[in-house]
């Protein structure tokens, strides 16, 4: 795809995204790409702006951001006219959220931690993790 400037297949596209063509079909049918031209028989046909949006929303999935904040994000790129405080405001959320899924994992991991250590982990019935999980 490098390079080329015309439109492209589905399976190129995703190649070029590095996402599957499965989920491009999801994107589009979700709105994230707007149009996509089809040809005389019905295949997709993705322009480069396609595929470069294809990266901007499988990147903003490796950060963790949901589809609405996607969706959102994508508005805001091809939005020329956006405040850039919008997109803070969305990112600024997004990792408040991670923050808090971080301590709560944390907290798990501190939990589980306490618990193998006073398991003895031998052959009598005994176990301080079954107790906690049955809420003893």
């Amino acid at each position: 795809m490098s390079g080329a400037t015309g439109p492209v297949t589905i399976g190129q596209a995703a190649r070029a995204s590095g996402v599957s063509a499965k989920m491009v079909r999801h994107y589009e049918a979700l709105g994230l790409l707007g149009a996509v031209a089809r040809t005389e028989s019905g295949y997709r046909q993705y322009t480069p702006a396609d595929v470069h949006t294809l990266r901007f929303i499988k990147r903003s999935r490796e950060l963790g951001f949901s589809m609405a904040e996607i969706a959102e994000l994508v508005g805001l790129w091809h939005d020329r006219e956006r405040a850039s405080a919008d997109v803070k405001r969305i990112a600024q959320s997004h990792l408040a959220a991670l923050e808090s899924r971080i301590a709560a994992m944390q907290d798990m991991r501190k939990t589980l931690q306490d618990l193998l250590h006073h398991c003895h982990g031998d052959d009598r019935p005994e176990c301080p993790i079954l107790d906690e999980l049955a809420g003893r």
